[in-house]
C-alpha cells in the first residue's frame, strides 16, 4: 500500500509530482494530484469517451472543492492553482494522510475533526462515487460541494462564453448539467439530504504547471453551476455519484462502492501494483476491445497495443481479451498495414513495425495458449497478408529486397518506432532497412512457415515452398549486411548500402525475438554491448553516452524534448527485450542479474504515476520519471520479465 504522512502531502512541490489514475474499463478515467490539485489539462475527476465528439477522452467534470463548516468557521479543503503561481484554497494543510491500496484515500484533520475522503472509479461501470466519512467531531459539523466543470476536449482548454448552458436541472438526488449540444448530461448525486444553490459562475484562470513546463497553454476557466449542502453525522458515510447516466437509486449506493472495491486488485508490493496497472489500459468503446498506449494523453495506438498485448493480457491470465483486442485490432489492417494512431476512419497507417508486431502478438498468444491450430485458423490469414504485403511492396515504400530484406522510407516520415519529427524532418531518420525491423521481420515469417507446416493439410504448402528457401539464407545474408566483427555490435540501419553504426537499442531484438537471425556467440555481443552502453536502472537508453548527439535530459519545449525523445531518453518498454534476450544467451546463470532489474523497478511504481511506471526516463541519474505517467508498455514489458522468471 502506498502511503503519504502531513509532512510530504504539505510540501506542494513534491505532492504535486504525484499523480494517480482511476480508470473504469469503458475508457472513463479520475485523474489528479496526490494533493487534490489538477496540475494538466488531462486531469480531472470525470473524463470520459464522447463517441458523436470522436475517438478523445472529454473532461465533464474538473474537480470539486470540499468545505467544511463548524460553529461558524470554514475550512476549504480544495486545492487549485491560478495565474500568478496563487494557490487557492490551500485545503493540503489540512491532510493528515493519503493512503491508496485498492482506490486513494484522503484523511483530513480539522481542529476536532476528522473526515476520511475515498475516490473510486467503478472498474466496469461508467461512474464515479466519492465516499465521506465524518470519523469524529465534537461539534454540528456540515460540508460544501462545489463542483467545477470544463465540457472540452483533454487536448484542448476551455474559457467563459455565452455559448454555454449554464443552467443545472434538478434530478432525484442531485442534479443534472451540459454546458454545450452533443455532449452526454453530466448527473451529480448524493445519498443523504442536500440542499443545492444555483449560483452559476465561471472561475477564471486556473492553472497547470506541467503544461506550462512542456510548453503550452497553461490557463483556463472553469464554469460552476452553484453548491451543495449536507449535515454530516459521526460514522454515516456520505456518498457521492457521478455519471452520465442517473444512478437510479441513491440508497443503493453504497452496496454499489463496495462492489467496486472488491473488483479491484490491492496494491500489496510490486507484482500485485502491475496486474492492477494493467487494468487500466484494458478498454472497451464500442463494439471493440483497446489497449490504452499511455495516460494522460495517449490513445489506441497500433505499434503499442501489439507490444503491450502479451503483457497485459497473456501474462494477467486473461487470454480471452487478448483474442479480443486482436479480433478488434485485425478490422482495421489494410493493405498489409496496421494503424499508427487511432481506428476506423480516424486511424493513420504511418507505421513499418505495428504489422510485424502484430505477428509477434499472435506469435505470443499461440505460445501462452498452446493453441497453435486454433489460433492460425483466426489469425493465419492476416499474417500471410502482412508478410504479402511487405514482399510485394505496399505504402510508406515498404519493400523487399531480392535477398529478402526489408526496407521503408518516405520524406518527412518516421516510420518506426523512433518517430519524433521536427519542423518536417525525422530526429533519428532511419530510412532504408533498420535492423529490427529486419529482426521482427524474420520472426515474423518464421513463425508463420512453422504455423503452415503444422496447420497446413498440404504436404508441401505453397507458402513453405515460397518462403522457406529465402528464410534459410536469411541470417547469413542479415549478418553480411548488419554486423561488424571488428565493432561487436549490429548497425542500427542501413540506408542506400551504408550503415548506420550508431549504438542504439534496436539491435537487441535481433537477440531477444523467438526466432534470432543471429548466433549464439553474435548475439552474446550484442547483449554485452547494450548492457555496456545503453542499460539503465529505468530501461535501455535509445543512444550511447559516447555519441556527441546524446541527450541525457528529457525536457524544456515540444521542439526540445522531441529532439532528446530517441537520442539518449531511457525507454522501459525495450527492458522486457533485453532481459529476454539476457536469458537466451545466459540461461539460468543470468536469472538473477534479471530478477535484480526487475525488483530495482519497484520504486518507480510510487515515483510519478501512484502504482504505475512512467514512459520514460532521463538517461542519466538520477533517472528521473518523463512523459506520460503511466505507459501500457512500460508495465506490460515488466509483467513479462516476471513470467519470465516463473518459468525460467
Amino acid at each position: 500500500m502506498f502511503r503519504l504522512d502531513k509532512n510530504s502531502l504539505s510540501n506542494l512541490e513534491m505532492s504535486l509530482q504525484k499523480e494517480f489514475i482511476c480508470v473504469s474499463e469503458n475508457g472513463s478515467y479520475a485523474s489528479t494530484t496526490v494533493a487534490g490539485c489538477n496540475c494538466r489539462k488531462y486531469h480531472g475527476l470525470f473524463v470520459c469517451p464522447q463517441p458523436e465528439l470522436g475517438q478523445d477522452n472529454f473532461v465533464l467534470l474538473s474537480c470539486v472543492e470540499e468545505t467544511l463548516q463548524q460553529q461558524g468557521r470554514a475550512f476549504h479543503l480544495g486545492v487549485k492553482k491560478y495565474a500568478g503561481d496563487v494557490f487557492s484554497p490551500k485545503g493540503h494543510k489540512y491532510v493528515e494522510r493519503f493512503e491508496y491500496k485498492t482506490h486513494p484515500v484522503w484523511t483530513y484533520h480539522i481542529g476536532g475533526a476528522v473526515l476520511r475522503k475515498e475516490l473510486l472509479m467503478h472498474p466496469t461501470k461508467n461512474r464515479l462515487l466519492f465516499k465521506y466519512t465524518l470519523e469524529e467531531a465534537h461539534t454540528e459539523t456540515f460540508m460544501e460541494l462545489r463542483p467545477f466543470m470544463a465540457f472540452r476536449n483533454a487536448h484542448e482548454l476551455t474559457f467563459a462564453n455565452d455559448a454555454a448552458c449554464t443552467q443545472a436541472q434538478h434530478v432525484p438526488g442531485g442534479i443534472k448539467c451540459r454546458l454545450y449540444d452533443g455532449f452526454s448530461d453530466l448527473y451529480l448525486q448524493f445519498s443523504g439530504e442536500y440542499g443545492f444553490s444555483a449560483s452559476p459562475d465561471w472561475y477564471r484562470n486556473v492553472k497547470y504547471s506541467e503544461e506550462e513546463q512542456r510548453g503550452y497553454s497553461c490557463h483556463e476557466d472553469l464554469f460552476t453551476p452553484g453548491l451543495f449542502r449536507l449535515r454530516l453525522e459521526v460514522q454515516k458515510p456520505v456518498y457521492v455519484s457521478v455519471g452520465t447516466s442517473p444512478l437510479p437509486d441513491m440508497a443503493k449506493a453504497a452496496a454499489l462502492f463496495e462492489d467496486a472495491v472488491k473488483r479491484l486488485v490491492m496494491h500489496e508490493g510490486m507484482d500485485s501494483s502491475l496486474k492492477a496497472a494493467a487494468r487500466s489500459f484494458l478498454v472497451k468503446k464500442e463494439d471493440r476491445q483497446q489497449i490504452t498506449a499511455g495516460y494522460p494523453w495517449f490513445g489506441s495506438w497500433g505499434r503499442d497495443t501489439f507490444i503491450a498485448l502479451p503483457g497485459l493480457t497473456l501474462c494477467t491470465g486473461q487470454s480471452k481479451t487478448a483474442a479480443e483486442v486482436l479480433r478488434s485490432m485485425v478490422k482495421d489492417l489494410s493493405g498489409g498495414l496496421f494503424p499508427n494512431i487511432g481506428y476506423g476512419g480516424e486511424a493513420a497507417y504511418n507505421s513499418v513495425d505495428a504489422p510485424l508486431w502484430f505477428v509477434w502478438a499472435v506469435q505470443q498468444y499461440a505460445t501462452h495458449t498452446r493453441r497453435t491450430l486454433q489460433t492460425w485458423t483466426e489469425f493465419g490469414d492476416a499474417v500471410k497478408q502482412v508478410i504479402d504485403s511487405y514482399a510485394k511492396g505496399c505504402g510508406f515504400g515498404i519493400g523487399m529486397t531480392p535477398e529478402g530484406l526489408i526496407y521503408a522510407g518516405k520524406p518527412g516520415c518516421a516510420l518506426t518506432w523512433m518517430d519524433a519529427v521536427v519542423d518536417g524532418h525525422p530526429v533519428t531518420p532511419r530510412s532504408g532497412m533498420p535492423v529490427e525491423i529486419n529482426a521482427l521481420w524474420y520472426n515474423a515469417v518464421m513463425f508463420a512457415l512453422d504455423c503452415e507446416k503444422k496447420c497446413s493439410s498440404s504436404k508441401r504448402p505453397a507458402f513453405v515452398t515460397r518462403w522457406k528457401p529465402v528464410m534459410d539464407k536469411f541470417p547469413e545474408t542479415f549478418k553480411a549486411r548488419f554486423w561488424s566483427k571488428e565493432k561487436g555490435y549490429l548497425a542500427d540501419c542501413i540506408d542506400h548500402d551504408t550503415p548506420d553504426w550508431s549504438i542504439r537499442p534496436n539491435q537487441i531484438l535481433a537477440v531477444s525475438l523467438p526466432y534470432s537471425p543471429v548466433s549464439e556467440k553474435v548475439g552474446q555481443l550484442v547483449v554485452e554491448k547494450v548492457k555496456s552502453c545503453l542499460l539503465t536502472p529505468r530501461g535501455l537508453r535509445t543512444l550511447a553516452p559516447s555519441d556527441p548527439r546524446y541527450k541525457a535530459v528529457y525536457q524544456g519545449s515540444q521542439e526540445e524534448r522531441d529532439r532528446a525523445y530517441h537520442q539518449g531518453t531511457a525507454w522501459v518498454w525495450l527492458i522486457g527485450h533485453f532481459a529476454q534476450a539476457y536469458l537466451r544467451v545466459y540461461g539460468k546463470d543470468g536469472k538473477a542479474f534479471v530478477e535484480k532489474i526487475y525488483r530495482d523497478f519497484e520504486p518507480a511504481l510510487w515515483e510519478a504515476g501512484i502504482g504505475s511506471i512512467s514512459e520514460i526516463y532521463d538517461a542519466d541519474p538520477p533517472y528521473a520519471p518523463k512523459g506520460a505517467f503511466s505507459q501500457a508498455w512500460s508495465v506490460a514489458e515488466l509483467l513479462r520479465i516476471h513470467k519470465m522468471l516463473e518459468t525460467k
